[in-house]
């Protein structure tokens, strides 16, 4: 079973400055100690925040759907060029609940020379014999990710 989901926000500052934050892990590691109600940990297994890069995120107990406690997610695309990043799960979190994949896409759109979108989008595909737990999936700690985000970006200027 096949899935997605997706939300945007528009940010006023130049695309490239999202980029740059968002590119990386540094972001993942300033939201893991924003959203510290949720996350344990979150730190960076192997890589550099290029291609390949390993981040495992550990969440505090009972914070995440499905009893997750931790996942793996490998960088699999880092292009600068179309400011794309995407994320696959590559251990625990929804692989252990039956899932086949799931993808994290993060797009920065220049809207205006000072002004972005920031999208993002999930994708995923459930064992046909797991498919409830496709309803375990939500856009929601993303979207706090993301509002953490224009946060740090708009105080960043």
């Amino acid at each position: 079973m096949y899935g997605t989901q997706s939300h945007e926000v528009e940010v006023n500052v130049p695309a490239s400055k999202a980029w740059q934050l968002c590119r990386g892990a540094e972001i993942a590691i300033l939201a893991g100690k924003h959203l510290s109600d949720v996350f344990d940990k979150v730190e960076i297994v192997e890589g550099n925040g290029g291609p390949g890069t390993v981040l495992k995120l550990t969440f505090k107990p009972g914070k995440a759907p499905g009893n997750i406690t931790y996942f793996k997610e490998k960088f699999t695309v880092v292009d600068d060029e179309k400011r794309v990043k995407q994320t696959d799960v590559c251990e625990g979190g929804y692989l252990e609940l039956g899932f086949n994949y799931f993808r994290v896409r993060l797009v920065v759109k220049e809207k205006s020379a000072d002004c972005c979108v920031l999208n993002t989008t999930l994708e995923y595909d459930v064992k046909e014999e797991c498919a409830a737990n496709a309803s375990l999936v939500s856009i929601q700690p993303f979207v706090k990710a993301m509002e953490f985000t224009v946060d740090y970006l708009l105080k960043h200027k």
